[in-house]
């Protein structure tokens, strides 16, 4: 699989064409959005969900997207508080994962204060 492939997987339901999904992914730190994406990587995950985070972002910027819409018998509604909800679902998974991809390492890390 891609990191392309896989960021169309991480945002189902939004339509971008792959040259901006490959503008998120280079924005993240991946060079080649064509490369292939490896689910063991943590850095490979992060940068996805770093990239996923950016898409959400920058729909939650467009105004007109976040009203309420009826269509026949069915209303969507509180759009922004969902998708708000999301952002920091990304953000928090994105600040709990370990940064290396150093699977030997036992070593969990967490810094309280810093100076």
């Amino acid at each position: 699989m891609k990191f392309t492939e896989r960021l169309k997987l991480e945002t189902q339901g939004i339509t971008l064409s792959s040259t901006e999904l490959s503008v998120y992914l280079e924005e993240e730190g991946v060079t080649d959005s064509e490369a292939e994406y490896s689910p063991f990587s943590n850095i490979d995950k992060r940068n996805i969900y770093s990239a996923a985070l950016s898409v959400l972002n920058s729909i939650a910027n467009n105004p007109s997207m976040m009203k309420s819409y009826k269509s026949d018998d069915i209303t969507i509604t509180d759009f922004a508080d969902s998708i708000q909800n999301r952002i920091d679902q990304l953000e928090r998974k994105i600040r709990m994962m370990v940064v290396t991809d150093d699977m030997n390492s036992n070593n969990s890390m967490f810094m309280l204060f810093n100076s």
